[in-house]
């Protein structure tokens, strides 16, 4: 099926609560939800410094994978997404939160429309920039920028084109391509990729100064500041020795570049499991292991029964 914009894209893959889920990060039930949600909340948590009266806005938030977890530490969440299907999941999901913690709304065009200037102290956006055009990354850093308060903070991530493995998600893309018919507008809503350099140059432009970018993992994180609070570059050494919390170890990568070899079939998800350490082993095999079952049982004719 084509489709024509973001929005008839993501509202499809959010016409059932597993598909928003699945849409989302891959986790096809709740408890993988949670475990998943825990791991890059605690990253934004960290990232952002969160502070219990913070005022938080979440770009791109899906399903509430991450907002369930921001929303329990700050005054107010308030999620926004360009599909209303997963708008309309996340409010079900979070709804034991309360309507004094939780906010959402669903966008129609590349504005956060309903966010008023400088009306948040933290902002962030994960796994959602990784699927626009340049042009609306750019767009919606500056509408970022806009709403944060000066002194406010951002963080986001985006695939990381410069890093080995992140070069090698890139070209399960390009194989896609090989024979595509051009005549046909690609894949709405498909992976796209960008490198440090990039991410500081449209920082630049929307208005921000770059705190702090991480860049050895096939994920690129970033933290901005809006000018008018603490210095970026005070921000940044303060962050800068926090990033075993923050960024992807080298572990999460390395597993991460299996689970791509078990997707293109070339290893098997039970040898990947077989040589991961137990779940409660550290943070990384905490959300592998649910992660990886999850998606064996939703491929059992690929990979045969996935084991209790």
């Amino acid at each position: 099926m084509s489709f024509h914009n973001y929005q008839s894209f993501w509202n499809d893959k959010a016409s059932s609560v597993q598909g928003a889920m699945l849409a989302v990060d891959g986790s096809a039930d709740e408890a993988t939800l949670r475990a998943t949600g825990q791991y890059s909340a605690r990253q934004a948590i960290a990232a952002l410094e969160l502070q219990p009266d913070d005022h938080v806005l979440e770009l791109g938030c899906g399903v509430g994978r991450i907002g369930r977890e921001i929303a329990q530490r700050s005054a107010l969440w308030h999620g926004v997404d360009i599909a209303p299907n997963m708008v309309e999941v996340a409010r079900q999901r979070l709804a034991d939160l309360g309507e004094d913690k939780v906010r959402l709304n669903a966008l129609s065009r590349t504005r956060l429309d309903g966010c008023a200037d400088a009306s948040f102290d933290k902002a962030y956006c994960v796994a959602v920039f990784i699927h626009m055009d340049k042009e609306d990354f750019l767009l919606y850093l500056r509408e970022l920028y806009r709403v944060l308060k000066p002194g406010g903070r951002l963080y986001f991530d985006h695939w990381n084109l410069a890093h080995p493995v992140g070069f090698e998600r890139f070209e399960m893309e390009v194989a896609q391509y090989v024979d595509f018919d051009h005549s046909q507008r690609k894949d709405v809503a498909r992976n796209q990729f960008t490198c440090p350099e990039e991410v500081r140059l449209f920082l630049k432009h929307a208005g921000f100064e770059t705190a702090l970018v991480l860049a050895d993992a096939p994920f690129l994180q970033a933290i901005a500041v809006k000018p008018g609070g603490e210095d970026a570059a005070v921000v940044g050494k303060r962050l800068a020795a926090d990033t075993d919390t923050i960024a992807y170890s080298p572990e999460w990568t390395r597993w991460f570049e299996r689970v791509l070899a078990m997707l293109c079939g070339r290893e098997h998800p039970s040898q990947i499991l077989a040589d991961m350490p137990p779940r409660d082993a550290d943070k990384d095999a905490a959300i592998y292991h649910p992660w990886i079952r999850s998606l064996w049982r939703l491929n059992s004719e690929r990979w045969g029964p996935c084991p209790d």
